[in-house]
């Protein structure tokens, strides 16, 4: 449900061009610092806070790990 709402302000963010998307990002940065504290994502992926850089690769790094364990 976190990644799915992340994927969702991500698209908001994209969407806002030119507005001041600042609060978007700010809430972007703190879902991803949540996400990689409370599912221990470095327990998955070693380089998930370089990820955490880019939204779009965090995002794809999540859907991995998510994919790897659902096996």
């Amino acid at each position: 449900m976190t990644l799915l709402y992340l994927e969702s302000k991500q698209r908001e963010l994209k969407r806002q061009n030119e507005t001041d998307t600042r609060s978007i990002e700010s809430m972007i940065k703190y879902l991803k610092k949540d996400m990689i504290d409370q599912y221990k994502l470095m327990n998955y992926h070693t380089s998930i806070e370089d990820d955490s850089k880019n939204t779009d690769s965090f995002i794809t790094a999540v859907q991995n790990i998510i994919e790897s364990n659902n096996v």
